[in-house]
């Protein structure tokens, strides 16, 4: 770490800091963003309508523009990026706890282990969409299907990696010492191998909301996720399709990027995650 001197101030800190300390920063600020989205979405529910400023451009006024109902742009994205926060917390809730169960029960033995490897491989083999589709409809639909088409097929990734690390740990002299003693293979699941997997189940949740927050921005969009009244992304991208061709790309442009910049933020929180939890580089 480079030390200031004493009349180094502002930026010029930060730009001097070691490699932590601007992770930090990084991690706090996205996160700062990615809070606030979300606390403003419940803020934002009526969003009045004023067919009077129809299909307004991007303004000072209203600064991503009015759809074809007068209705602000800007607070319709905020809304459905709130919304699409929620769904993917809960939906990487769902997952996570789906990946931790068969890391833990693959540690059992080795058929426990060829078990979860067999079901991991027979969910990656259909297709994702295809997939979460089904079970959004076998869950009736809406918010709540949703929630479960996502989360119920997120997990595959966490939990291959889940297995890869339990199946390291396992070659370990103390798991031996262990069961030598009579421990059950519960009480070392969840003694011996649970804490060393958190690093991995931290960064795994944490990539894995952006996967969520897009496949449900993408069958929602196709028509198969949230209902038309809901202010979601999804909805809001496919109902700007039927007047791009009028010229009213705003109705497309912002929503599109506001996701994307939420998507990006929490892969840019994930890595920098990663590098803190990464002992080679956790003290640079």
């Amino acid at each position: 770490m480079i030390k200031k001197k004493s009349n180094d101030n502002g930026p010029w800190v930060l730009y001097h800091a070691n490699l932590r300390t601007k992770t930090l920063v990084i991690i706090g600020l996205s996160a700062l963003v990615i809070i606030s989205i979300f606390i403003s979405g419940y803020f934002v529910r009526d969003i009045p309508t004023s067919f009077i400023s129809a299909n307004q451009m991007p303004s000072l006024e209203h600064l991503f523009g009015t759809d074809w109902m007068g209705r602000d742009m800007f607070q319709r994205t905020i809304a459905g990026l709130g919304l699409s926060l929620m769904v993917g917390f809960i939906a990487s809730a769902v997952s996570t706890c789906i990946s931790i169960l068969l890391g833990l029960f693959s540690s059992f033995n080795k058929f426990a282990d060829e078990t979860v490897a067999g079901i991991i491989d027979l969910f990656g083999s259909i297709p994702h969409i295809l997939l979460i589709i089904l079970v959004s409809i076998m869950f009736g639909g809406g918010v709540f299907g949703v929630v479960m088409g996502v989360g119920l097929t997120h997990w595959t990734p966490l939990a291959r990696v889940l297995r890869s690390e339990v199946k390291e740990i396992r070659t370990k002299e103390y798991i031996s010492l262990a069961e030598n003693l009579g421990r059950t293979k519960v009480w070392i699941a969840i003694k011996h191998i649970l804490p060393l997997i958190v690093s991995q189940i931290i960064v795994g949740v944490i990539l894995m909301f952006p996967h969520a927050i897009m496949h449900e921005a993408a069958i929602t969009f196709l028509g198969f996720g949230l209902p038309p009244h809901e202010p979601a992304i999804g909805v809001i991208l496919s109902e700007s399709m039927n007047y791009l061709s009028s010229g009213y790309w705003w109705l497309a442009f912002y929503p599109g990027l506001s996701l994307l910049i939420v998507v990006l933020l929490f892969d840019l929180i994930g890595e920098n995650v990663e590098k803190l939890l990464n002992p080679e580089t956790a003290q640079e």
